[in-house]
C-alpha cells in the first residue's frame, strides 16, 4: 500500500482534471457523443498521463526537491529513493496501454499530436532532454502539457482547426505559459541552490510575475478575437491576472511567498472549469 500511495501522490490527484478536461470536452463538442475512443482518451489523460508527467519529474528532481519546502503535499510529491525505478516502471505499464488503443483509433494527425504531447512529458524532466531547465522553453512546454489535450481530442474526433478554434487554443496556450511562469517564481530560491535554471532565475522573480500578468490579459483578448460565445469565457482570464497582482514586485528574497498565489490558483481552475462547463452546457442546450 506504501507503494500505491507514493505512485497516487506522485501521479497530482489534485490536478488530474487539468488535462483530462480539455480532452474530454474537446472530442465531445466535435463528436457529440461519448463513445470508446472518448472513455479511453479521458482515462489515459486523467490518471496515466499525469503519473508520467508528475512521476519522472519526481524521479529526476528529487536532489531539488530535497531543498524545496512546499514538495512533500498536494503540491508536489517528495518521492523517496526506493519508489523511484518503480514509478518509472508504473509509467511504462500504465501508459504503452492506452497509447496502443489510442493508436489504433486514430488518424495521421491525432498520431502526430499524440507524439508531440507525451515526447513534451517525457522532455521536460528526462535527464539529456531536461526542457524544465532550459528557461523560456520550460513554459513552453509546460503549456503544452495541457494544451495539448485539448489539440488531440480535436485531432481525434476529425475537428477542424479553423480560425476560432487555433484562437482558443491560442488563448489556452498562453494562460498554460503564463501559470507555469508564475509557478517558478515561488521555486526560485530552491532552484538557484540546486543549480536548476528557469524562466524565473533567468528573467527575474517581479519581472516573470509581471510576463504572467501580460499573457493572461493576451490570453482574455485573444479569445475576445474568437467573438461570442468563446469570448465571454475571455473574462474568466481576468481574475488570473487580477489574483498575482500582489506580486506585481515581489522581491527575489521573498518569493517563496508567492505559493499563497500558486494556492489560489489551483482552487480558481476548479471555479473557472465549473463556468466553463456551464457557459460549454449553455452553448449546447440553446445554440
Amino acid at each position: 500500500m506504501s507503494t500505491v500511495r507514493a505512485l497516487l501522490l506522485s501521479s497530482r490527484p489534485l490536478s488530474w482534471v487539468n488535462t483530462a478536461y480539455p480532452f474530454a470536452v474537446a472530442y465531445l463538442l466535435v463528436h457529440g457523443g461519448i463513445d470508446l475512443a472518448w472513455a479511453i482518451g479521458t482515462i489515459y489523460f486523467l490518471v496515466p498521463y499525469n503519473l508520467a508527467m508528475y512521476g519522472i519529474n519526481d524521479v529526476f528532481d528529487y536532489e531539488s526537491d530535497l531543498r524545496n519546502p512546499r514538495k512533500g503535499g498536494v503540491e508536489g510529491a517528495l518521492l523517496d529513493r526506493r519508489f523511484h525505478r518503480t514509478t518509472l516502471w508504473a509509467v511504462v505499464v500504465t501508459n504503452v496501454p492506452f497509447l496502443v488503443a489510442l493508436v489504433a483509433l486514430g488518424s495521421a494527425l491525432s498520431w502526430v499530436v499524440l507524439a508531440v504531447s507525451v515526447f513534451a512529458v517525457i522532455a521536460y524532466s528526462a535527464p539529456v532532454l531536461r526542457f524544465k531547465e532550459r528557461p523560456f522553453l520550460d513554459s513552453l512546454t509546460s503549456s503544452t502539457h495541457f494544451v495539448s489535450p485539448a489539440v488531440y481530442g480535436l485531432a481525434l474526433a476529425g475537428g477542424s482547426f479553423d480560425a476560432t478554434a487555433w484562437l482558443v487554443l491560442g488563448a489556452f496556450f498562453l494562460w498554460g505559459m503564463a501559470s507555469h511562469a508564475f509557478g517558478a517564481v515561488q521555486d526560485i530560491i530552491a532552484d538557484r541552490e540546486g543549480g536548476i535554471g528557469s524562466i524565473a532565475t533567468v528573467i527575474g522573480a517581479a519581472p516573470t510575475v509581471k510576463l504572467s500578468v501580460l499573457l493572461y490579459v493576451a490570453a482574455g483578448v485573444l479569445l475576445a478575437f474568437a467573438g461570442p460565445p468563446a469570448a465571454w469565457a475571455g473574462l474568466l482570464a481576468l481574475p488570473y491576472a487580477v489574483s498575482i497582482l500582489p506580486w506585481w514586485s515581489v522581491r527575489e528574497a521573498d518569493a517563496e511567498g508567492a505559493n499563497r498565489g500558486w494556492k489560489r490558483f489551483l482552487w480558481l481552475n476548479y471555479v473557472t472549469g465549473a463556468l466553463v462547463t456551464m457557459l460549454i452546457i449553455g452553448i449546447v442546450t440553446f445554440g
